[in-house]
This record gives structure tokens, sequence and C-alpha cells, in this order.
């Protein structure tokens, strides 16, 4: 017997080194498949022309940078422009606005979606399902300028929806958009409406990715609806669950800044100020171009770190990880 599993275990490799070598060139794979890499080239070229190119440009960062004269006419200063962001006054500041806005993104508008696709896909009315999927959808393609100015009228303390009803309470209006105190929650729950559809759309493909099998099985166990969710759809969405959630830890300290460009002012500077939006004030209001360019450089390299903390801790606690 022992002879024979040596036999077949020789059969084997020989056949893996046969295949290994009829294996074609790869100039020749990438002909036969020719229309999938010409499906590639325009995202390729996006990637190459805007988010690679200007990584040129990083450079900045060591330079007293003049707009006019260019790098080459511009002093360079080394480290000092880290230096003077990391010690300055506003650098405590917009670091923990970055975190504590990053940190309800991640506990709110994390799980929203993951319970909203557990939700539509257990509907037994499909129509409800397909028209509640459809409605949270479509808000993700409406401008961002469309959506804040939305936000911006239905807090409006004269016009506006929610101090009229507050009115009708007996209550004084509220001008929630220059009180810093409220701005991390007017901005956590914007995005959640905006984005809790679009984002419920992954999980929703990978709740449809489980065998229908597990459920048949825990039907015959006489599992209800909650312990098939929590026995069965759950497990078998975790891998997906765990990847989005390395993403969303890499993303933590980018928080986006166009919307709270938008909807901040210099009354809520104190909450609403991240990183991204100083960065943005020091180069266009100020003309620090090289101390923006190293802001912005601090936030993607801790934005980098984090991903790779997130990948590792990932591993130890579960089979999952992105790499």
């Amino acid at each position: 017997m022992w002879l024979l599993h040596e036999t077949f275990q020789e059969k084997e490799e020989k056949e893996r080194r046969k295949q290994v070598k009829k294996k074609k060139p790869l100039f020749k794979r990438i002909l036969a498949a020719k229309e999938l890499y010409l499906l590639l080239i325009p995202g390729l070229v996006w990637y190459l022309l805007f988010a690679y190119r200007p990584m040129t440009e990083l450079r900045i960062a060591f330079y007293d940078y003049n707009v006019f004269q260019g790098i080459e006419g511009s002093t360079f200063v080394g480290l000092d422009n880290f230096i003077e962001f990391f010690t300055g006054r506003d650098f405590l500041r917009v670091l923990k606005n970055t975190l504590m806005i990053s940190f309800w993104q991640l506990l709110i508008c994390f799980p929203v979606p993951i319970a909203l696709a557990i939700c539509i896909t257990e509907m037994r009315n499909k129509f409800i399902s397909r028209m509640t999927q459809m409605s949270t959808l479509l808000t993700h393609f409406i401008s961002v300028v469309v959506v804040c100015g939305i936000v911006i009228n239905f807090l409006s303390p004269s016009t506006g929806v929610v101090n009229l009803f507050l009115e009708k309470l007996g209550i004084d209006p509220i001008y929630f958009m220059t009180k810093p105190e409220y701005f991390k929650g007017i901005y956590t729950l914007m995005t959640l409406w905006q984005n809790a559809g679009f984002d419920a759309l992954v999980y929703i493909a990978a709740i449809m990715g489980i065998d229908p099998q597990l459920y048949e099985a825990a039907t015959v166990d006489g599992a209800g609806k909650l312990k098939k969710i929590f026995h069965v759809t759950i497990p078998g969405i975790t891998p997906t669950i765990v990847t989005m959630l390395i993403l969303k830890l890499g993303g933590i300290i980018k928080v986006g800044y166009e919307a709270i460009l938008l909807l901040y002012q210099p009354a809520t500077y104190s909450a609403a100020d991240v990183i991204s939006t100083y960065s943005y004030r020091l180069a266009f209001e100020n003309g620090n171009y090289g101390l923006s360019v190293a802001a912005g450089l601090f936030e993607s390299v801790v934005a980098f770190i984090m991903v790779i903390l997130a990948n590792k801790f990932s591993k130890k606690i579960s089979d999952s990880a992105l790499w």
C-alpha cells in the first residue's frame, strides 16, 4: 500500500510539472483575454493620472513652496513643515475632531447597512423589499452639494421643518448649523441617510451567495427567522463584514471634507474642522502650500498604517483578511 501511495504521488507530481510546462507565455495569455484588458485601460489611466501622478508632488511638503516659482524656485526646508504642523495650536483640535467624527461614522454608519441588507433580503413582500432598496439606494446618487443644501434648509431657524415642528411643541427655534455641539450628529446622520442603501449592496450580494441548503437545514432543525439570521446569515457574510471593516478603519482618519466644507462655518470650527478641511484652508486661504501638503501626507500615512494594523488584527481574531 505504501508503494502504491508513493507511486500515486509521483504521478501527480509529474502531471503538475507537465501543466506548468504547458502554461502559455504571459503575452499570449494577455492576447487571449484582450477584451478584458481593454476594459481595464480607462480605470488604469484614471488612477495613473489622478491618483499616482499627483504623488510626485508630495515633495512640496519639504519646501517653502512658492506657487509662482514652482519647486525649483522654492526653498528646501526639510521637516520644518511637519514640525510646525505637529507643534501648532490647531493640531490636537483637528486630530480630535477627525477621530471623533470617524468614530461616530464607524459606530453608526457601519452596522446600519448590514442590518438594512438583512431586512431587505428577509422581507416576504418582494415589492416592498425592492421599493425599500431603491429608495435607500437613490440617495447615494444625489450630489453632496444638494444633500448639504437639503440639510441646511431642513434645519433653518425660520423655515426649516425641524424648527417648525419644535415651534409647535413650544420650543424656541434653534440655529443648529451654528452650534458646535450639534455638528457631529448632523454630519453623521446626513452621511447615513445618503450612503446606507449603497453600502448595503455589498452585504446583499454576500447574502445572496450563501448556500440555500444551509437555510433548509436550519429550518429542519426548527430554527426560526432570528436564529437563521444569527447562525446562518451573519456567519455567512462575516468575511465581507471583516473586509469592509478593514477598509473603513483604513479611512478612519480620512473624513470626507467636501460635505464638511459645505456645512461648517467659523462658529463650528471647534467641532467640525478636520485634517482635510484644515489642509484645504491652509492652502487656499493662507497660501501655505508646504504646510498644507505636510498635513495631507500625515493623514495618508496614518490611514496606511491603520489598514495594515486592522489587517493584522483581523488575521489574529479570524481567518478573514485582505492579504
